[in-house]
C-alpha cells in the first residue's frame, strides 16, 4: 500500500503537507495543494480510514436504515439502497445498510456511537417511533418517506396522495365509476406506513370528488391472496370495472385470475399500477402506472443529506410530481 510518506515524496513536500491536503486544517497554495493531489491520484493513496475519522471527528459514512420486512417490495427497497450508495460515494462517502427492524434502538445506536455521520432512514410509518430521537439529535438525517408530522426533519418522496388521486382521474375519464384498490399486505396498513396510507387517502378524496365509488381490499399478495380478495370483490361490487394495484406481487396472479373468468383488460376491466417501470413492462399485459421514481428518490435523499452536514439549507420536505404512463391495460368502460 502506498503510504503518506511516498506521496509526500512523490510530490517533494513534508508529509505533514500532505496531511493539511488532506485535512484541510491549514492554507495550502493552490499550486501546492494541485501537486499533492496529482502524486495522490497517480499513486494510488488511500488514506487510512480510521486515522482520517479521528482527524476531521467524521468517519465519512452514511448510515441507511432499510428495515427489510416479507410483506415490503423488497426489489425497490434495494433499488433506492443502490441508488443511496452509488450517490453517496461520488460525494465521497460510504454506506452503513442497517437492515434489521430495530426501530428507535438502531438510531440510538448509531447517534451514541459514532459509527456514522448522518443517517437516511426508509419504510417511514405516520407516527414513526424514531422521529422523536431525530428530532433530539444533533445528528443530520433525511426521511425516504413522509410521516404524519415532518416538523423539524427533512424528508424526500414520491407524491403518494397526489400518485393516488392521479390512478382515480385516469379511470375516470375512461367511463369508470366503481373502483377497487388491491392494496398491500394487511400489515403494512397495520403500521400505518406512509405510501401506503397517503395513496389510499389521495385516491379517495379525489374519488368522492369525482363521484366514483372505491373499494380498497389489502392483499398479501400470490396466487391464492389474490383469488380470495378477487372473488370478494366481485361479490360485494359486480358492477366493477376498474383496478388501481399498488402491490406488485398481485399483479400477475391479478391478471391471471381475470383471464381466467373471462374479463378481458382492457375490454371488460381496466387496471392500473403503482410500480416500478420493469413490474409494468414486464407484466402479461403492459400496464398503464405510476412509476416508483426509486434511483431519484435515493439521489435527493443524499443531496439532502450533504447539504445539511455541509451546513448548507435545506428543503424541509421535497415531494416528487408523480407521472402516469398509458399502455395496454386502460381503456374506455365497455358501453360507457
Amino acid at each position: 500500500m502506498v503510504t503518506l510518506a511516498e506521496v509526500a515524496q512523490h510530490a517533494g513536500v513534508s508529509a505533514s503537507t500532505v496531511s493539511y491536503v488532506l485535512s484541510g486544517k491549514r492554507s495550502i497554495s493552490a499550486g501546492t495543494r494541485q501537486r499533492v493531489e496529482q502524486s495522490i491520484q497517480e499513486l494510488g493513496y488511500h488514506p487510512n480510514a480510521g486515522a482520517r475519522a479521528l482527524a476531521s471527528s467524521r468517519s465519512n459514512i452514511i448510515a441507511l436504515m432499510v428495515p427489510l420486512r416479507t410483506d415490503m417490495y423488497v426489489p425497490v427497497m434495494m433499488e433506492i439502497a443502490i441508488a443511496v450508495a452509488t450517490t453517496a460515494r461520488t460525494h465521497g462517502y460510504d454506506v452503513l445498510l442497517l437492515t434489521g427492524e430495530e426501530g428507535p434502538d438502531a438510531v440510538r445506536r448509531v447517534t451514541g456511537s459514532g459509527l456514522a455521520d448522518a443517517m437516511i432512514l426508509m419504510d417511514v410509518e405516520l407516527d414513526d417511533e424514531r422521529l422523536p430521537l431525530l428530532r433530539d439529535t444533533d445528528q443530520p438525517s433525511v426521511l425516504i418517506g413522509l410521516p404524519a408530522d415532518t416538523s423539524g426533519l427533512t424528508c424526500v418522496d414520491l407524491d403518494f396522495r397526489a400518485t393516488g388521486a392521479l390512478c382515480v382521474e385516469h379511470l375516470a375519464t375512461l367511463g369508470h365509476r366503481e373502483i377497487a384498490v388491491i392494496g398491500e399486505a394487511p400489515a403494512v396498513y397495520e403500521r400505518h406506513t406512509g405510501f401506503a396510507e397517503r395513496t389510499l387517502d389521495g385516491l379517495r378524496s379525489r374519488a368522492r370528488e369525482l363521484e366514483l365509488r372505491v373499494l380498497h381490499r389489502p392483499c398479501e399478495g400470490g396466487y391464492d391472496a389474490m383469488a380470495a380478495t378477487l372473488a370478494r370483490i366481485f361479490d360485494e361490487r359486480p358492477g366493477t370495472s376498474g383496478f388501481v394495484v399498488q402491490n406488485e406481487s398481485a399483479v400477475e396472479p391479478l391478471l391471471a385470475l381475470l383471464r381466467q373468468q373471462g374479463r378481458a383488460v382492457p375490454e371488460d376491466v381496466s387496471v392500473i399500477a403503482v410500480c416500478p417501470e420493469q413490474v409494468a413492462m414486464q407484466a402479461s399485459v403492459r400496464l398503464t402506472s405510476v412509476a416508483i421514481p426509486a434511483p431519484e428518490m435515493g439521489r435527493r435523499a443524499v443531496e439532502q443529506l450533504v447539504a445539511k452536514l455541509d451546513g448548507r439549507e435545506t428543503e424541509e420536505v421535497v415531494l416528487l410530481a408523480p407521472e402516469l404512463t398509458v399502455r395496454a391495460s386502460t381503456g374506455p368502460l365497455s358501453g360507457g
